[in-house]
């Protein structure tokens, strides 16, 4: 039995969606699950545990009815039995209907016409439980589960060897992820943080806990970022993790994250590691689950650059959930 997930979308979109790849699992183990993914979120699923293959597609990109062909062919060829998309559109409906798969499972909207199963949308709770509704198209109704990640053997040898490296051993240290990427920069979308305010931290949390060690994640659009606060504080500590399961390792060895609204800090739910992220314009309630250990600031005005690092060092010794 093969299964076909469409989900477009960021990184952080698939890890919010592993729990319901993880219940359709659950429900059907010999099921072989696939998923349709945009290229730059493909590498989302080395820390799945239910997926069988990735399939890339560029959904926003310029598509010639050749791609869309080529998709449909390979679709169609692997026969399968449930398909499910996340998206209201109604060429996501149209195109599950042209694969010929009997069970169509989507949100209730402009596709239903193309749909077997539709399930109600819900844009009011935690995403990945909003996520997780698709489900009741299929008459699973248990809970929508914790997000859960697998991390490779060999991610978790090289954390180990790169906490070695920077020092720090088996103890606890603090990882900041600043998320400067460069497609939040291209969008013009406020995820980013400015790195005076990131040094303001630093400094604070320095002169509070001197003997805990504090760690910078950097990525492929990070290098200016993070020079910038070494030069501030000499004493940071750099990773560079080669991929997402490697980050996801040093992730779960943190005793806290910051961050911001993206997708490391989804891992940083997954693994239930503690961590604080700042929001700008979108609603923490929407992006995080409730509980203690997760914590979301977000912007009085919807800016970023606005969050005061008082006040962010502040929730942090007070402990409490925004």
């Amino acid at each position: 039995m093969r299964i076909l997930a469409l989900v477009p979308g960021g990184i952080g979109d698939q890890i919010l969606f592993f729990p319901t790849l993880d219940d359709l699992k659950q429900t059907y183990p010999e099921a072989e699950i696939d998923v349709v993914v945009e290229p730059r979120a493909a590498a989302a699923y080395r820390v799945s545990k239910s997926i069988h293959s990735v399939i890339p597609f560029d959904f926003k990109g310029r598509n010639s009815l050749a791609d869309y062909g080529n998709l449909l062919g390979t679709l169609r060829d692997r026969e399968y039995k449930i398909a499910l998309a996340l998206g209201q559109k109604w060429t996501v409906g149209f195109l599950l209907w042209l694969t010929g798969t009997p069970v169509r499972v989507g949100y209730s909207g402009g596709g239903d016409r193309f749909l077997t199963h539709p399930s109600p949308l819900n844009k009011n709770q935690y995403a990945a439980v909003m996520y997780h509704d698709l489900l009741k198209g299929l008459n699973i109704t248990t809970p929508c589960p914790d997000l859960a990640v697998s991390v490779p053997a060999s991610d978790l040898d090289w954390a180990d060897a790169e906490r070695q490296r920077l020092g720090i051993g088996n103890g606890g240290y603090v990882l900041i992820h600043g998320g400067s990427s460069q497609l939040a920069k291209e969008k013009g979308i406020d995820k980013i943080y400015p790195v005076e305010n990131w040094q303001g931290i630093i400094q604070e949390f320095v002169r509070r806990s001197p003997d805990l060690p504090m760690v910078v994640v950097q990525g492929p659009d990070d290098e200016e970022f993070v020079q910038t606060l070494v030069r501030a504080n000499l004493n940071l500590k750099v990773t560079t993790p080669g991929d997402i399961g490697k980050l996801t390792a040093m992730i779960a060895g943190a005793s806290l994250m910051l961050c911001t609204d993206s997708a490391p800090m989804h891992l940083a739910v997954a693994v239930k590691t503690y961590m604080l992220a700042l929001f700008g314009p979108t609603e923490p309630k929407l992006l995080l689950p409730q509980s203690d250990r997760f914590m979301g600031i977000k912007s009085l005005n919807g800016k970023m650059a606005d969050i005061d690092p008082t006040t962010v060092v502040e929730k942090i010794w007070a402990g409490q959930p925004a």
